[in-house]
C-alpha cells in the first residue's frame, strides 16, 4: 500500500529535499506527532537490543561484556546445525508455520466474506463481538479451555466420543496431536480478530461494481470471485507479506503453555528451545545466533514476497 498522501488533484505529494522536506514536515506534522511514540518504542525495544546480536559471534560471559569476551566466529551455528535437537525443532517449527500460512492466515479471509453476506445488521454486530472476544484471551486462559475440553476424564470431546464407545484420547499426551491443537486454538483465538482490516477492505469497495454485475446476470458466487477477491488481494497481499515475515516466529507464548514431556518430539519449537537452552542452561550466544538465524530467515522471506507480490499484484511494502 503506497503510503504517499494524496494532494487535492489526486496526484500522490512527495516530500522534497533540503528546506521543502522542513515544511513538507511541517505541513503533516499532526502525522509525525502521532508517530512518535511509535517511532521511540520500535528504537528503544526493537533497534537498540540488534547490537546484542554480536554475542552470536562470541563465547559470551557476562562478566566480561562485550568488549571482554572471545571471538568465536561462526562456531555457535555450526553447531546449531550439527546438533539433533536443534534439526528436530526447526523441522517442527517450518511444518507448524506451513500450517499456519495455509490453514490460519485464509481464515480470516473467508469469516470476513461470510460475515459480509449477512444482511441483518444487529446479527452481524452481535456474531463480530462473539468471534472477536477469544482474541482478548490470554494464552494461558486458551490453554485451560482446552485442557477442559481436551482432558481424558472430564473433557467434553471425550465424553462425546464415549456416547460412541470410543475409548478416551489423552490428547495433549500424544505427539501426533499437539500440531493441530496448537494451529486449532490459534485459529480460534484469532481469526474473528484478523477480519477486521477485511471487513474495512470490503467496505471500501464501489457498490456500483454489484449493481452492475448483477444487472449483468452475475449471482452472489460470482461477484464473490469476480469483483470481492480481486478488489481485496492488495490488502491479502500486504498481510501476507507481514505474516511471512513472522514464519519461524509461532509465539513463545502459545506454545508453552500447551507442552509438556510427552508431545514435545512434534510440539517444541525454536521459541521454547531458546527458552530452554538460552535462558535454563544459559548458553546465551548460542541461542543468539538460532535467533539471528530466525531473523534472517525471516527477512529473506519478506524480501523474496515482496518482490513476487509487487510483480504480480503491483502491492509491496517498500
Amino acid at each position: 500500500m503506497a503510503a504517499h498522501l494524496q494532494s487535492a488533484s489526486g496526484k500522490a505529494e512527495r516530500p522534497a529535499t533540503g528546506g521543502s522536506l522542513l515544511s513538507y514536515m511541517w505541513k503533516y506534522r499532526t502525522l509525525y506527532l502521532i508517530s512518535i511514540p511509535g517511532i521511540v518504542y520500535f528504537f528503544i525495544f526493537k533497534y537498540i537490543p540488534l547490537f546484542g546480536s554480536v554475542i552470536a559471534f562470541q563465547d559470551y560471559n557476562i562478566f566480561n561484556g562485550f568488549a571482554g569476551s572471545v571471538w568465536v566466529g561462526l562456531k555457535h551455528f555450526r553447531t546449531m546445525f550439527e546438533h539433533y535437537d536443534f534439526l528436530r525443532i526447526l523441522n517442527n517449527t517450518i511444518l507448524l508455520g506451513l500450517y499456519d500460512l495455509f490453514i490460519a492466515f485464509p481464515a480470516p479471509i473467508v469469516l470476513a466474506l461470510l460475515l459480509n453476506e449477512l444482511r441483518v445488521v444487529l446479527y452481524k454486530r452481535v456474531l463480530q463481538t462473539i468471534v472477536y472476544m477469544p482474541h482478548f484471551l490470554s494464552w494461558v486462559i486458551i490453554s485451560g479451555i482446552a485442557i477442559g475440553i481436551l482432558s481424558p476424564s472430564t473433557g467434553l470431546l471425550n465424553k462425546a466420543l464415549g456416547l460412541f464407545g470410543a475409548d478416551p484420547v489423552y490428547f495433549l499426551g500424544e505427539n501426533s496431536y499437539i500440531r493441530t491443537i496448537l494451529i486449532g486454538s490459534g485459529i480460534w483465538r484469532d481469526t474473528g480478530y484478523g477480519t477486521i482490516i477485511y471487513l474495512a477492505a470490503l467496505a471500501g469497495i464501489n457498490p456500483d461494481l454489484y449493481e452492475a454485475a448483477e444487472v449483468d446476470g452475475a449471482g452472489r458466487w460470482r461477484q464473490t470471485m469476480s469483483i470481492t477477491i480481486p478488489s481485496l488481494l492488495p490488502t491479502i497481499m500486504i498481510l501476507f507479506l507481514l505474516h511471512i515475515g513472522k514464519f519461524l516466529d509461532l509465539g513463545f507464548e502459545r506454545v508453552f503453555v500447551f507442552l509438556n514431556p510427552l508431545n514435545t518430539e512434534n510440539g517444541e519449537i525454536l521459541d521454547t528451545y531458546i527458552y530452554k537452552v538460552g535462558l535454563l542452561s544459559q548458553q546465551y550466544s548460542y541461542t543468539t545466533a538460532v535467533g539471528l538465524f530466525k531473523s534472517l530467515v525471516g527477512l529473506i522471506l519478506i524480501v523474496i514476497g515482496n518482490v513476487f507480490s509487487r510483480k504480480t499484484t503491483g502491492e509491496s511494502l517498500y
